[in-house]
């Protein structure tokens, strides 16, 4: 059964940090709802209520654009092993820039992997954990070194250049106001 609280417990946290896998969800107020993966180990619990994860150079740029519009964000977590579980953390989150002085200590604690393009922080207001007895079980083969690579290759110019050129404006057409 579904069980909701205020903020994550240590046992969640845990748990949280063991997932090597987690979805995003936004909404702006008009157009299309956005629902993203997200990987490559960049998800922090920073605190009982805050949480964070460092936002990859992608195709577009969906969860920043969505946010400028309206911050409530889920973000889900479930568990594809051998004990059944899914987390949902519901709540509001910011966009936060490399470049950001006032927010020194968090992007030290950040991962900045090549293609790091940002930091999404979330207040969260709700915790809900519900069964996931129908989510199959499936094994990590490996995480993805694509990105990587691809980030790697294009160097931090490149990866300027690109972000200019496909991440400033959503699928909808909203300009994204990039950190």
């Amino acid at each position: 059964m579904a069980a909701f609280s205020d903020t994550l417990s240590p046992e969640l946290s845990a748990w949280v940090a063991e997932q090597p896998l987690f979805f995003v969800a936004t909404a702006p107020l008009q157009g299309r709802l956005n629902l993203s993966p997200k990987g490559m180990d960049t998800f922090r619990v920073l605190a009982p209520d805050r949480v964070a994860w460092t936002d990859l150079t992608g195709s577009g740029n969906e969860t920043a654009a969505h946010l400028q519009d309206d911050p409530r964000i889920t973000v889900m977590f479930c568990s594809f092993g051998p004990e059944p579980r899914i987390l949902r953390l519901y709540g509001t989150a910011r966009v936060v820039g490399w470049e950001d002085a006032d927010e020194t200590a968090l992007l030290a604690a950040m991962p900045r992997p090549p293609g790091a393009r940002q930091v999404m922080v979330m207040a969260v207001d709700s915790v809900q954990t519900s069964c996931g007895y129908a989510v199959p079980r499936m094994t990590l083969v490996e995480e993805r070194t694509t990105l990587v690579r691809w980030a790697e290759k294009k160097g931090e110019d490149g990866l300027e250049r690109y972000r200019h050129d496909k991440n400033r404006r959503s699928i909808d057409g909203r300009d994204v106001d990039v950190p």
